[in-house]
């Protein structure tokens, strides 16, 4: 299972093979059931770690560097040619033009009230 972030992709099968044999494993050997359960524990703690080997082994065997398209692989090499040439295009730059306008002072405030 691979979950991509930010372009980069994780492999996280192993992961998960490996906790839930971990799961297994404490279900099979750590827990002690009392009285008559329904499920025995025991008997899911092995079914979970025959699961994660599973996962685990298909997991390794259809990795990309080992699986069975390993031997399959082509390495394709191009000329110098194959590819045109990357065109760049450049807009033309922007300038800005300020005008400042020349305002005459404001009028002072008004004279007192007539009398």
């Amino acid at each position: 299972m691979k979950f991509a972030c930010d372009g980069k992709t994780r492999l996280v099968g192993i992961a998960v093979s490996l906790v839930i044999i971990a799961v297994g494993a404490i279900l099979a050997f750590a827990v002690n059931p009392s009285g008559d359960p329904a499920v025995d524990p025991n008997t899911s703690g092995w079914i979970l770690m025959l699961v994660g080997l599973a996962g685990l082994l298909l997991d390794i065997l259809l990795w990309e560097s080992w699986g069975p398209g390993y031997l399959r692989r082509r390495t394709a090499v191009y000329d110098e040619g194959a590819y045109p040439a990357r065109r760049v295009v450049r807009e033309p730059r922007r300038r800005t033009v300020v005008e400042d306008e020349v305002v005459d002072a404001p009028p002072g405030p008004p004279g007192p009230p007539p009398p």
